[in-house]
């Protein structure tokens, strides 16, 4: 059995148009729909809800994320 390395590109990619959690390196957390990426890794999410110490603070219709500012991406949406 063969295993293949993915790339975080291709990780990406298999989970655009699905609802994601994103975790900041400030511990600040978004959860939506991954909407898109660029080149340089960085994220689009749609729909998107920002939470801070596990308490709702702002909706956004769309939030742009800066790779640098990822500490995580989990396509399992924690309970709230």
């Amino acid at each position: 059995m063969s295993l293949q390395k993915q790339t975080l590109s291709d990780f990406l990619k298999q989970i655009t148009g699905r609802p994601v959690a994103v975790q900041l390196n400030s511990g600040v957390d978004y959860q939506e729909v991954l909407a898109c990426q660029d080149g340089c890794m960085n994220i689009v999410l749609e729909q998107t809800e920002e939470y801070v110490n596990g308490q709702p603070k702002n909706e956004y219709w769309e939030a742009f994320i800066c790779r640098s500012n990822v500490l995580y991406i989990s396509t399992q949406r924690r309970r709230r």
